[in-house]
């Protein structure tokens, strides 16, 4: 199963120095049931698209609590075993969980298939969107604009071979 992996830079930067990206459990996005169900289509392009979208806005999630970290948001793609990928079936109606999975078990680095960042352009309107967060989980109709700004960004695909590049350890 594919899944996508939200991050923050300095979390790449530790999966890159330990090799994983996590020991388990963590959460990740993937084509779940819930997911195709509520985008009514059947193009696998379109839903893992989905998916990654919903791994982007937890990346932001995890900038919004890590003010010191780069304004920029890191989603990895990486293939498990059907095995170790689980949805909570009492999150399973809940639309903010829409593609949510438990990855229980390790994950090597070198299982990943893609790196998905923000361009440096797109900082402003991360660091907007990541302060704006509050708010719009609040109900506000322009916070909520301000973190729909930042989707308008498209994420970079790189290889897992430009990590080192991306967390400022290339030669």
């Amino acid at each position: 199963m594919r899944v996508y992996v939200p991050m923050t830079l300095p979390g790449l930067a530790e999966a890159y120095q330990t090799g994983e990206l996590g020991a388990g459990p963590f959460v990740a996005y993937a084509v779940t049931p819930a997911l195709r169900e509520w985008y009514l289509s059947d193009d696998i392009e379109e839903l893992e698209y989905a998916a990654l979208s919903r791994a982007a806005l937890a990346s932001l999630r995890l900038l919004a609590g890590r003010p010191d970290a780069p304004r920029r948001r890191v989603v990895v793609a990486v293939d498990v075993p059907d095995r170790v990928a689980s949805t909570d079936p009492d999150r399973g109606l809940d639309p903010a969980a829409l593609g949510e999975v438990r990855i229980s078990g390790s994950v090597a680095l070198a299982k990943a298939a893609s790196v998905h960042v923000d361009a440096p352009d797109a900082e402003a309107d991360v660091t907007a969107a990541a302060d704006a967060l509050p708010a719009a989980d609040g109900g506000d109709d322009d916070a909520q604009f301000v973190v729909d700004g930042a989707e308008d960004h498209e994420l970079l695909w790189f290889a897992t071979q430009e990590i080192p590049n991306l967390v400022g350890r290339g030669d």
